[in-house]
């Protein structure tokens, strides 16, 4: 009896509050716009919010959390430097460096105790023909450590054996869009592909990695499902090895000085045998010493030349991280304001709507309502305009994050758990700025109330 009571008392409460708000449209509509895009901003915010928390661990999972990667810093020539070179009667000389090669690789490998493995790549931009099609391809020399360091796996066939490594044996491993671009509908295990002037056999396909534009241009990722991967030495034999000198002859009276006179440099390009050197340690807190290490001795074995590059991929990925958590707490900033400013307004047309009505709250005691009748009256109101206010907020926040996403191609994801917070917070909003307003109808005077004009 009492829960039926109950019951027809918020039923009746509600439909009041619904029929004052609706005589009142546009005024409750200006009152709720502090609400609509608060509610919004704390949508939008832990959408991005939640974005970035998928985009980073995606980001870690390519680049891995222990990995040091060196990169080789090619001399640049420009199509008249032989000329000035030639001009000058003494120009400063470089120091000369061997370059980044297979050298280094096993001195990293067998002298530094806090490396597990290290990984080389060297990369070639060339083409693949299959069955008439010929199609773009990157063509990279790898060890079956890249796949461990990049956190690839073989979805289809299987991987390098050590007598296709040892012996340059021509077969590959395949990205998964390279299949589909030269084995549209089949397999292509066991099959062979002409890459360059080689034929090589597929003997595996990697499973398909995820890479968006954003990590490719921050962290220089290529899309590896993209490339053709062979053994390292079957790219050194088959293809190109920079350590090996050319065809052209070498002029020693210009590069030692005719008669011990003025030597002359000589630009040399891209001397370096690999193009890529991923460096996994054994715990993350041996990063920064590891790479301090790989520096000295790096250098001692290219004659103090600087003439490479370390970063540490997850440094890069935390000041992403931080950049964007400055944004989300602005983003914060901005949807508190909004909701204050949503609570003052509920509060202001809650004052003057009781101040309209004192007449009509007169009346209501008079007749037998409570304080606690007059004050669910007026909270019923105001919970209704914040939950309105709120709905509308969600559905802008839900479309604004998808439009940030399209135009700036900022990664949003939008939750349950956040629609519900978002609700809980428009609530509460409406629960804590009414309660002054139906707190101070309540305590009016039936009597003045009746004679209020």
């Amino acid at each position: 009896m009492i829960d039926k009571i109950l019951l027809e008392q918020v039923k009746s409460n509600l439909t009041e509050a619904i029929r004052v708000i609706l005589a009142n449209k546009i005024r409750t509509f200006l009152t709720a716009l502090g609400i609509i895009f608060g509610v919004a901003a704390v949508i939008t915010m832990l959408a991005i919010g939640k974005g970035a928390e998928q985009e980073i661990l995606a980001q870690l999972e390519l680049v891995g959390v222990n990995n040091i990667v060196v990169t080789p810093i090619p001399e640049e020539v420009e199509e008249d430097d032989t000329e000035e070179n030639e001009d000058a009667s003494s120009a400063e000389i470089k120091r000369f460096s061997k370059g980044l090669d297979l050298l280094d690789v096993t001195s990293i490998q067998n002298t530094i105790p806090t490396v597990k493995q290290v990984s080389p790549e060297i990369i070639l931009d060339t083409y693949v023909i299959n069955a008439g099609k010929q199609n773009s391809v990157k063509l990279i020399g790898v060890t079956n450590a890249f796949f461990k360091t990049s956190n690839i796996n073989i979805g289809r066939g299987r991987n390098f054996t050590e007598k296709q490594t040892i012996h340059a044996m021509p077969v590959c491993v395949i990205g998964e869009k390279v299949e589909k671009k030269l084995f549209t509908g089949e397999s292509a295990l066991d099959k062979y592909i002409k890459v360059k002037d080689v034929w090589l056999k597929v003997i595996g396909v990697i499973e398909e990695k995820l890479i968006s534009e954003t990590a490719q241009e921050n962290l220089g990722i290529r899309d590896l499902n993209q490339d053709v991967y062979i053994p390292i030495k079957t790219f050194l034999v088959r293809y190109k090895d920079r350590k090996i000198i050319g065809d052209q002859p070498i002029d020693y009276n210009q590069m030692f000085g005719q008669q011990g006179g003025p030597k002359k440099r000589i630009p040399r390009g891209n001397y370096h045998q690999i193009d890529k050197l991923t460096i996994q340690v054994n715990n993350s807190n041996e990063l920064k010493s590891t790479a301090e290490v790989v520096s000295k001795m790096l250098r001692r074995k290219h004659n103090d030349m600087l003439d490479f590059e370390i970063t540490i991929p997850i440094n890069l990925l935390k000041q992403q991280q931080k950049t964007k958590q400055i944004f989300n707490i602005v983003l914060s900033i901005i949807a508190g304001i909004s909701l204050l400013i949503g609570g003052i307004g509920i509060m202001n047309i809650m004052l003057a709507s009781i101040l309209e009505r004192t007449k009509e709250i007169g009346i209501m005691k008079a007749i037998g309502a409570t304080k606690q009748d007059i004050i669910l009256q007026f909270l019923s109101e105001s919970v209704i305009i914040s939950l309105g206010g709120g709905l509308v907020g969600v559905l802008l926040g839900i479309i604004a994050s998808y439009g940030l996403e399209l135009a700036t191609d900022i990664e949003t994801i939008i939750t349950l758990g956040s629609i519900a917070l978002s609700f809980f917070v428009a609530t509460f909003i409406g629960l804590l700025f009414g309660v002054f307003p139906a707190k101070s109808a309540s305590e009016k005077n039936p009597i003045e109330a009746i004679r209020h004009e």
